[in-house]
């Protein structure tokens, strides 16, 4: 029997629903009942505090709905205008709970004690005195005493009702004084669902700390030493410059000075201390100073800019409009030197700054940096050309120079050069080729091509101490030559002369020897240092026969051409991927 059938012979008997289902047609006698959606679920409010059936604040609920009619349900909310931080309702809301559970239990013991007291002594012919208990206003403050709430507990009985004279009675009595809402106190009161309803009753005010000082820099602390390759594959190298001039008395960079704490206050109207902000000082460096108003570093002298670390200092530039030769001399500066032209065979320049050449470094030259070297024209050399930099070295092209680079050598193309370099070299720009001599880098070699067509030899060796090792054998070789011109002069005929230059061939023979000790000792003790390291690989598009690599005591020599390849050290064999 359908559904229909059966409510139609509850209420009319079988026959009138036999009589229904012969007057409705098949398709609407068999008709299912429409399926009714399901509410929408509401999200759980997490202000608001969950009542089970066991709390004792149903048990007060009870009786006072045995009293009077139409109360108001129950209603615990914590943040009734969503404008409360809710880290705080979370942390207080466990607290608020337990109280709740307490004092709700401690006022249903007072109403039952009461009932039996006066059960056990009226007597059997006397009535039972009616149960009173006044109503009552309890206060819940947050831990940090910002913030106070109440629950009006109805009286049980002929009790007095919750009056605006009793709650201003009990604020006094828990010292409730700071931050009250008056309006709300006032109006409570007159409020249908005054009871069982929690109420924000007063607010503190939070103390604010104050922020810390700052730096504002107008020059940068850390400086990218990395070219971009275009489109085309090609480097710019006039656009690295690593020199930032300032003039005497502009600033480098301004203090934001520390602002003070704003104490607050809380609900029992006491401070709440707030910190102050912590002060910062200005990074100054040699060459800088601070300004009158002690908010500013300013520079003392012309020059470049640059941050060591933990202060900004001036460095001096050397501007040279034209090129090293013979109406400038040979350069020794202890800043940093700015060359718009060539350096001519023959000249040195030494600067413990950045040097940045505009032209060409001429074959037989000499150039030594203390930070970074941009040769924006390349370096042609002859064999004899030395290049140091204690940083980076960028450059259009090298030839036939020896190369010691502490970090990163970035080059478009290398032929038949000497290059140690502690970092990456990287030759992808441009030509993008190694071709003949010797490249070794402590990390990473990235070419285009390795070698030529021509099967030129080619030797490429990764991993170690390129650098270290390049200073221990000039020094052996320096040594080689001091002890030859310690035995010319000691084959010479006795003069004044021969034993003044005995003693200093003697002097310098002893420094040599003691800075190759120290070399040998330092490189010994980093030996098990080096073995745990990556030995550092080789990327590159193709690497042509003849090309030699090295890694420690493994040499692998390609007899054909090998493109795409990466060369690493695995399992202690070199291989190729």
């Amino acid at each position: 029997m359908s559904w229909k059938d059966k409510i139609t012979s509850l209420l009319f008997g079988s026959t009138a629903a036999e009589n229904v289902d012969k007057e409705l047609p098949e398709e609407q006698a068999h008709t299912p009942p429409p399926i009714e959606s399901a509410p929408e679920a509401v999200p759980e409010d997490p202000s608001l505090l969950d009542v089970p059936a066991d709390h004792p604040i149903r048990q007060l609920y009870s009786i006072r709905q045995q009293e009077a009619h139409g109360l108001s349900p129950i209603r615990l909310c914590m943040d009734e205008d969503g404008t409360f931080p809710p880290e705080i309702i979370a942390k207080e809301k466990n607290r608020l709970d337990a109280s709740l559970k307490n004092v709700c239990a401690s006022r249903l013991r007072s109403a039952k004690g009461r009932s039996r007291g006066k059960h056990n002594k009226k007597k059997p012919d006397t009535e039972e005195e009616p149960l009173i208990l006044d109503a009552r206003p309890w206060f819940f403050l947050s831990s940090d005493k910002l913030y106070a709430w109440m629950v009006a507990f109805p009286p049980i009985g002929p009790g007095t009702e919750l009056s605006r004279e009793m709650i201003y009675q009990e604020l006094s009595e828990h010292g409730i004084s700071f931050g009250v809402d008056t309006k709300l106190v006032d109006r409570i009161t007159h409020e249908r669902e005054r009871y069982f309803t929690l109420y924000l009753v007063a607010r503190g005010k939070p103390a604010f700390d104050g922020r810390n000082g700052n730096i504002v820099d107008y020059f940068p602390r850390t400086v990218e030493r990395v070219l971009e390759v275009n489109e085309f594959g090609q480097v710019d190298y006039t656009a690295l410059n690593l020199i930032y001039n300032v003039e005497e008395g502009q600033e480098i960079c301004r203090l934001i000075r520390p602002t003070e704490g704003e104490p607050g206050r809380t609900v029992l109207d006491q401070e709440v201390p707030a910190k102050s902000g912590k002060s910062v000082p200005l990074p100054k460096g040699r060459n800088t100073e601070i300004s009158e108003d002690g908010d500013a570093l300013v520079a003392a002298i012309p020059g470049h800019v640059e941050f060591t670390g933990r202060t900004f200092q001036i460095k001096p530039v050397l501007d040279i409009d034209g090129n090293v030769d013979f109406s400038t001399g040979n350069i020794k500066f202890v800043g940093d030197v700015n060359i718009k032209g060539d350096v001519l065979s023959g000249f040195t320049v030494r600067a413990m700054g950045n040097i940045h050449v505009g032209g060409v470094i001429e074959a037989g030259s000499t150039v030594e940096a203390g930070g970074d070297l941009t040769v924006v024209k390349g370096i042609l050399g002859d064999g004899t050309t030395v290049i140091r930099a204690s940083r980076c070295i960028f450059s259009k092209y090298i030839e036939n120079s020896t190369i010691v680079v502490r970090e990163n050598l970035q080059t478009d193309c290398i032929v038949n050069g000497s290059i140690y370099c502690d970092g990456d070299v990287i030759v992808r720009s441009g030509r993008g080729s190694i071709i003949g001599g010797r490249v070794w880098a402590a990390d990473k070699i990235s070419a285009s091509a390795v070698g030529a067509k021509s099967e030129c030899r080619t030797s490429v060796s990764l991993g170690g101490l390129p650098c270290t090792n390049f200073e221990r054998d000039t020094i052996r070789k320096e040594l080689r030559e001091l002890k030859q011109e310690l035995e010319r002069l000691e084959n010479q005929l006795d003069s004044p002369a021969k034993s003044s230059l005995l003693g200093k061939t003697r002097m310098k023979i002893s420094v040599a020897e003691l800075k190759l000790k120290q070399m040998e000792e330092d490189l010994n003790a980093m030996k098990a240092e080096l073995k745990e390291k990556d030995s550092g690989r080789l990327e590159c598009s193709v690497a042509y026969p003849g090309t030699e690599l090295i890694f420690g005591n493994e040499i692998l020599r390609l007899r054909q051409e090998a493109r795409q390849c990466v060369a690493k050290m695995l399992c202690g064999e070199i291989v190729l991927m």
